[in-house]
């Protein structure tokens, strides 16, 4: 009998505890939470969206490279809407009464759907259109308008680089829930890799409705409203007045430009021409269809996108496996005859003196010196194959990251492509390939394909002689924050001790007076010792391509460039004037009176009709 008592009570006192937190818990919700009441009361409130401004861009010495200014949104919400005089409103935005029409008859169609919502009724409205709504809002119930920003651009560069915003579409909602319709993201370039970090967060503030539906008063005196939280800024490491400059160099021509720190991988300049031009990125959807069918591509970024034969700044590379296998020495000397020819196969050469020793061939940029000496690398008695040698050259290559993706921060970067054995066993048969059956990789040609980072890069491989840091365009504002990554020096397979002798022959090519056939004479500037080598890419749809490497200064150098006009021809002749413009601008400031011949020259030349020529 105790026992049952005693089960009795302890049952009664259990149930007592289970309502006592049930209780507490319902007075925690019902009187105490009052996010719980906001929540309960939602169907009575309304929400306006506070949008943030965007975070800005900045140049590593904090310059602004994009900015932000007011625009407005105008909403409707068609539950609210009474009649209104339709040409009034028109007048106001400069809008076809038809379209207006259309717009309210959608509206209606959808009633059910829409309920008590608000639609963006016009976008980013004129300063002047906002003013003048605002003086006859009253004439127009359900109607108002909501501040939002939208992009500016303090310089007139960069719009491949920077990238562009635009409103959020049904799929990207599909793979970004966090945003609604009414959003705005970056879609391209640099708004698009520091999207997180720029977007900000969005406020809001809550309204209270009556029992007609209408907007009375701020609910709870704004107690709940919700701040919009600004987006953060981004530092790159681009300097804005360089990459101001090698755009207006580029202006009409085809083709890109990069500048690199050697020293940390930072990327100073991004050039890819034609592009997108800033005036427009702020209202892209305005200019998108234009733009995008244009047979030149301005949104395409050749700088990370267009792998291309690398002509023959390629045989520094294939000079540096030479040292390396001990197939050439510095003294080794070749003859020139206007070119090369072996059973059958010729590659022609300019006329130059011969014979050249190592130096004078990278000062000259034989072809013949370079055919000779990539039919040692893969007829090199230290392998037992043809396979074998193409293999070990291969693998050298890849080493200065060519055939790869370098890692870069910047979206969309291509890995170019270096042949292997595979393709050439299918080509050829496994017996039935020698060194001249792939003789034009000599000389940056054939199967070979870099884009001007890659190229870049191989500047600053040559000016670190001999490792590279992984170019990237993100600053953080503490260098301890940077991606580890970043910091960690890429060292080739070749002994450093191999770099002089080509750092010797390049500032020759660039340094060496009148008449000495140096082929980079037209990038030399005054006591700044450019290192630099030129190059020719064959083309097969029209004029050659224009391309030249070059660091500088010789000793401690500073920056590393790459320039790839398309269709320009050869590299000695546009090419390299531009990267020692380039180079002047970045290290000096400005430009000496004695080369703003050079300049006038570059800036005039409208090269955009040999491309076209070639579609």
């Amino acid at each position: 009998m105790g026992k049952d008592l005693y089960k009795q009570r302890l049952l009664i006192l259990g149930m007592m505890i289970f309502f006592s937190i049930i209780l507490i818990r319902l007075f925690n919700i019902q009187i105490l939470d009052t996010q719980y009441k906001v929540n309960a009361e939602n169907n009575a409130l309304r929400y306006i969206a506070k949008y943030p401004v965007r975070g800005r861009i900045l140049d590593r010495n904090g310059r602004v490279l994009v900015d932000n200014a007011y625009s407005y949104d105008i909403i409707v919400t068609p539950y609210d809407v009474k009649p209104f005089d339709t040409l009034a409103l028109c007048r106001i935005f400069d809008l076809n009464p038809e379209d207006v029409h259309a717009t309210f008859a959608e509206y209606r169609r959808y009633r059910s759907r829409i309920g008590f919502q608000s639609k963006t009724f016009l976008k980013q409205v004129t300063q002047d259109q906002y003013s003048h709504f605002l003086e006859m809002s009253h004439h127009f119930p359900g109607f108002t308008a909501v501040p939002r920003t939208i992009r500016s651009y303090p310089y007139n560069a960069g719009g491949n680089l920077l990238g562009y915003v635009s409103e959020v579409d049904a799929s990207y909602l599909k793979k970004h829930p966090e945003y609604q319709s009414g959003d705005y993201a970056g879609k391209t370039g640099l708004e698009l890799v520091c999207e997180e970090q720029l977007r900000g967060e969005k406020g809001y503030n809550i309204f209270l409705r009556n029992v007609h539906n209408r907007i009375q008063d701020s609910y709870s005196n704004g107690e709940f409203d919700k701040a919009a939280v600004p987006g953060e800024d981004v530092i790159t490491t681009i300097d804005a007045e360089l990459q101001q400059y090698g755009e207006y160099l580029m202006q009409n021509k085809v083709g890109s430009i990069v500048a690199i720190e050697p020293t940390t991988g930072e990327i100073l300049s991004m050039v890819s021409s034609p592009g997108i031009h800033v005036s427009i990125l702020a209202e892209i959807g305005k200019h998108y269809g234009k733009i995008s069918s244009d047979p030149l591509k301005p949104m395409f970024n050749r700088a990370v996108m267009s792998p291309q034969p690398p002509g023959s700044v390629f045989k520094l590379v294939n000079a540096l496996i030479g040292l390396e296998d001990g197939v050439v020495k510095t003294t080794s000397k070749h003859g020139c005859y206007d070119g090369f020819r072996a059973s059958g196969i010729r590659v022609g050469c300019h006329t130059h003196p011969t014979p050249l020793d190592f130096r004078q061939s990278i000062m000259m940029s034989c072809n013949a010196y370079y055919c000779e000496l990539f039919r040692d690398i893969l007829h090199n008695p230290a392998h037992d194959s043809i396979q074998a040698a193409f293999t070990h050259w291969r693998e050298m290559v890849q080493s200065f990251g060519f055939g790869k993706k370098l890692g870069s921060d910047f979206p969309a970067e291509q890995a170019g492509y270096v042949p292997n054995t595979a393709l050439y066993n299918r080509t050829y048969g496994k017996r039935g390939w020698s060194a001249l059956s792939v003789i034009s990789l000599s000389i940056g040609q054939g199967e070979l394909g870099c884009t001007p980072l890659h190229l870049a890069n191989l500047g600053a491989i040559l000016a670190n002689r001999g490792h590279y840091f992984i170019p990237h365009i993100i600053k953080p504002e503490n260098p301890e924050d940077l991606d580890p990554k970043y910091r960690e020096a890429i060292h080739t397979l070749i002994n450093p001790v191999h770099f002089e002798p080509v750092i010797e022959g390049m500032h020759m090519a660039v340094n060496s007076p009148p008449g000495s056939g140096a082929t980079g004479r037209l990038a030399a500037t005054k006591d700044l010792d450019v290192c630099g080598k030129t190059g020719t890419a064959q083309n097969p749809h029209g004029d050659d391509h224009s391309v030249f490497v070059c660091f500088a200064p010789k000793d401690n150098p500073r920056i590393a460039v790459a320039v790839y006009m398309e269709n320009a021809g050869a590299g000695g002749s546009w090419a390299a004037p531009t990267a020692g413009l380039m180079v002047e601008k970045y290290l000096n400031d400005t430009i000496s009176k004695s080369k703003k011949w050079i300049e006038d020259r570059i800036v005039e030349a409208n090269l955009l009709n040999k491309v076209k020529a070639q579609k």
